[in-house]
């Protein structure tokens, strides 16, 4: 058997997405930047943009796929900003339905966070694919898993999105458009399937080819 493939492109995701149509067997996993790896925006701005970015990342896919996000809330000037909210306008405006929206928790129940929530959003979503009410994993994560950074996704949240694309969509190739340093690209070489990241910090993207687990 030969091994999964990665490649990791150091680019702007949404002119990437653009200039690169997807082809069948792929799938995006993706989690999207807060507004604070973004200072060329100011917070207004961000949020225009981030509904944007999950827009496009739906829109890429191909027939018979789906897209997965993987994202954290933010508390800012007292207010609580769901960027669950924020992903599904982008994806109804590109058309698709909601499959699934797990909880991952980040801290144990019952315990009190300050400026994050104590759980993450995993959100799947596709244009033509139906919700397979035969699938019953867990609605809500226990625990992330170790992180491979201080922004990445858990491991062990990964590797259930990873599978489920596998598994319920088809996947053969998992395509994640802001990568960082590659977490979601080798659960998924991990899992068998071939990997495509993009990531516009040169050094961000230099460990995304590399990372192993």
């Amino acid at each position: 058997m030969n091994a999964a493939s990665r490649i990791v492109h150091c680019q702007d995701a949404i002119s990437w997405l653009a200039q690169n149509p997807l082809g069948e067997g792929c799938a995006i996993f993706t989690s999207m930047p807060d507004a604070s790896e973004i200072k060329r925006f100011s917070f207004d701005e961000w949020q225009t943009w981030f509904v944007a970015a999950a827009e496009a990342c739906v829109r890429a896919l191909p027939e018979r796929s789906a897209a997965v996000f993987y994202q954290t809330d933010v508390k800012r000037d007292g207010a609580w900003i769901d960027k669950a909210f924020l992903v599904q306008r982008g994806a109804y405006a590109a058309g698709s339905r909601l499959l699934w929206h797990k909880i991952v928790c980040r801290a144990p129940a019952g315990i009190a966070t300050r400026a994050r929530p104590g759980y993450a959003h995993l959100l799947c979503f596709s244009r033509d694919l139906n919700a397979d009410p035969m699938d019953t994993t867990p609605d809500v994560l226990p625990e992330l898993g170790e992180m491979t950074w201080a922004r990445a996704m858990g491991l062990a949240a990964a590797e259930v999105a990873a599978q489920w694309l596998k598994d319920q969509a088809g996947a053969r190739c998992i395509v994640d458009p802001f990568c960082g340093v590659g977490t979601a690209l080798a659960v998924a070489n991990k899992l068998g399937l071939d990997a495509i990241g993009v990531e516009l910090a040169q050094g961000r993207a230099q460990k995304a080819r590399e990372l192993q687990l």
